[in-house]
């Protein structure tokens, strides 16, 4: 006999004739509906569970793959920014020479300093905990490409200086000395005191020697008028020039003078060749540059501004 509370299902497939039956009380169905939803919810968490690492872990993978690149690109730009810093090195040194031949002080090391800045700051981001390190080299590239713009705008402001003094003084600049009067060879003794090669003497050298074969070509640094082509004791043969605007140059021991006094010539023409005359111990070439008397080191009055 049925309770009340007995529940009956009665199933009848089309293709079968037999009815099937089952008996439920309400306290079975209820349990049964109750496991049901609790193997179905649970996996419906599991499944939800398994679908949200799925997806998290291909999101990190792209994000993963999308760093690598970013970073090849950023260090890509960090390589250029490196090289570019060079070349700017390179255009530096030139602007301090090209200050030098247009007769203008040298930029102070601290106002470059205090223009270009120089300094990497450092900034961290929730970025960080997926990417460690991003923020940081996004951090540094800023203040890379900060510092050369900054050395980009006072390298342009200086050239816009020195334009403008060179244009004024065109005429000035022909008759500066700023080229090397002999081409190859070695620096064998530079501008100062040192031990005199002939009796080991400290004396005051006003020039530099320059070590090359006898016969090289000697070439004017800046147009002027030879003052004196002749030979003496000391000096063996040896030319001067009057550059005007307080400039002279002096050329010593040579072997042959291809000028005489009175002529006028320009930067670049030859005046002679080296030699091994006078007070000298080997063939090399002997040259001064004075302004208003006074010796001057050549080395600051080259245009290039390096001598081997």
């Amino acid at each position: 006999m049925k309770t009340r509370n007995s529940h009956r299902f009665i199933f009848q497939a089309e293709t079968d004739r037999r009815v099937r039956q089952w008996h439920f009380s309400f306290q079975n169905f209820l349990i049964f509906a109750l496991v049901s939803l609790l193997v179905l919810g649970t996996s419906l968490f599991f499944g939800a569970e398994y679908l949200t690492r799925f997806l998290y872990q291909q999101k990190l993978q792209k994000i993963r793959n999308n760093f690598t690149s970013l970073s090849k690109t950023l260090n890509d730009i960090n390589g250029k920014l490196i090289y570019l810093d060079q070349k700017m090195d390179t255009i530096e040194e030139k602007e301090r020479a090209v200050r030098t031949y247009a007769n203008l002080p040298e930029i102070d090391q601290d106002v470059r300093s205090l223009g270009i800045g120089g300094l990497r700051l450092e900034k961290y981001t929730s970025q960080d905990y997926i990417i460690p390190g991003l923020s940081k080299k996004i951090s540094g590239l800023e203040m890379d490409v900060d510092h050369l713009a900054r050395k980009v705008k006072l390298e342009l402001a200086s050239f816009e200086t020195i334009y403008d003094k060179v244009v004024k003084d065109t005429e000035k600049m022909k008759h500066i000395p700023s080229i090397r009067p002999v081409p190859g060879g070695y620096l064998n003794s530079r501008f100062g005191y040192r031990k005199d090669p002939i009796d080991g003497v400290n004396r005051f050298h006003k020039g530099l020697d320059f070590s090359v074969f006898t016969g090289t070509p000697i070439y004017a640094p800046a147009e002027g008028v030879i003052q004196s082509a002749r030979y003496s004791g000391n000096r063996g043969k040896h030319i001067k020039i009057n550059h005007e605007f307080g400039y002279n140059t002096l050329f010593l021991h040579l072997s042959k003078i291809n000028v005489k006094r009175g002529q006028k010539v320009k930067r670049g023409d030859l005046i002679g060749q080296t030699g091994n005359s006078g007070r000298s111990t080997a063939p090399h070439l002997h040259y001064e540059v004075h302004y208003n008397g006074v010796a001057q080191n050549p080395m600051d009055y080259f245009f290039s501004g390096v001598v081997n």
